[in-house]
């Protein structure tokens, strides 16, 4: 098993440089630029891309042809791109003045693609995920900030989603056909039909004092006298805020997760092994706990690493902004909204490595949940 895991592990890097080289030529391609979005706010035009739109703009995340920047000063572009990472000054030897000052000695050149992703990766392969554009603050910094309400949003909808779901599959299994079996497939197959920003909006209209009831707050992560509360209140205080997002959240994976789950139960009750189990006289839950369920959890398993980052990176973005959740989905909406290329590229190589690590989890997990798995065997 440890030779799998170093082969697992050899391939994280050449994978996240893969993942990393398609987003950020891909993203060069997308016009509007970050220095753009500055010269659009500074000249009061207020959005880059109804230009854009205009046909005064050509794809490039470095250009500086929209129509707003011909007001500005040209020292001031050339010190943004400098800044930006998009260019450099070059001066003549000998020359000690300063190179924004656009004299003589010194000329702005432009710094090639590759040269510039050789730079970013060099950093990123150290952690140095650079400061973002437009907030001042570290990358690093705002993703710790921001996290949270991820976090809280992505553990507890996947941790009540699995307690309920598995032990609710089983069940469903176990009496196929039943009434029982019946009216939660209706229960479930109509909570997979309902989009999760509409469910949303549904527990906000009646649970947050939309035109009903008020029993929980309708934003935030914590109220504003937190800093007052005891311990005990604190932690009530915190799952009365994350109520309504976690119960958005959980909609749709619960019920692909309990389908999943029961399917695969019936899958192996129906197989050889179960019915020679039950003929030597062994009872029901033995035959059910002790040797189905380690092959029947084995594809949910399979379906965490997915069902987890989809709920702690996919869907959070619409979840946070019903809520007003300040999380890591909002954060990288605007990022790639303003072009915020260091939060863009620097999450994005975090996130691709969690991905990656969660996967070889999986596969630890397998092994733990069954030992006759062996991936050292495989051709």
């Amino acid at each position: 098993m440890g030779a799998y895991i170093l082969r697992r592990l050899a391939l994280v890097i050449p994978t996240l440089i893969g993942i990393m080289v398609i987003n950020f030529f891909l993203t060069q391609l997308v016009p509007g630029g970050p220095i753009d979005q500055i010269t659009a706010r500074l000249d009061g035009q207020g959005d880059v891309f109804r230009n854009i739109a205009g046909g005064s703009e050509t794809p490039g995340s470095d250009s500086s042809s929209y129509q707003g920047a011909r007001g500005l000063p040209p020292e001031f572009l050339d010190s943004l791109e400098v800044q930006f990472g998009f260019a450099r000054f070059v001066c003549a030897e000998g020359f000690t003045g300063r190179p924004s000052s656009r004299a003589a000695e010194c000329v702005k050149e432009a710094i090639p693609l590759w040269e510039r992703f050789t730079i970013m990766m060099g950093n990123y392969l150290t952690f140095d995920f650079g400061q973002s554009y437009f907030r001042s603050i570290s990358v690093v910094d705002l993703v710790l900030e921001k996290m949270p309400v991820s976090i809280s949003l992505g553990l507890w909808s996947t941790l009540i989603a699995y307690l309920i779901s598995i032990p609710l599959g089983i069940r469903k299994a176990v009496r196929d056909g039943s009434t029982f079996d019946t009216w939660t497939s209706g229960v479930i197959i109509v909570a997979y039909a309902i989009p999760g920003f509409l469910f949303a909006i549904l527990l906000l209209v009646v649970f947050a004092g939309g035109s009903y009831l008020q029993w929980f707050p309708l934003r935030g992560l914590t109220s504003e006298n937190w800093d007052q509360l005891s311990p005990l209140g604190k932690v009530l205080d915190y799952f009365w805020h994350i109520a309504l997002p976690v119960t958005a959240s959980l909609i749709s994976s619960f019920a692909t997760l309990t389908l999943l789950t029961k399917n695969s139960f019936l899958d192996e009750m129906r197989k050889q092994y179960v019915m020679t189990a039950r003929a030597k006289g062994l009872s029901e839950s033995r035959v059910l706990y002790g040797h189905v369920f380690r092959n029947a959890m084995l594809i949910v398993i399979a379906g965490f690493p997915g069902l987890f980052l989809s709920v702690f990176f996919g869907s959070s973005l619409i979840i946070e902004t019903i809520f007003s959740l300040d999380g890591l989905g909002r954060m990288g909406f605007e990022a790639a909204v303003a072009r915020d290329y260091p939060v863009i590229f620097g999450t994005l190589f975090v996130f691709g490595l969690i991905g990656l690590v969660v996967g070889i989890l999986s596969d630890l997990m397998y092994v733990w949940v069954d030992p006759r798995i062996d991936f050292e065997g495989r051709g």
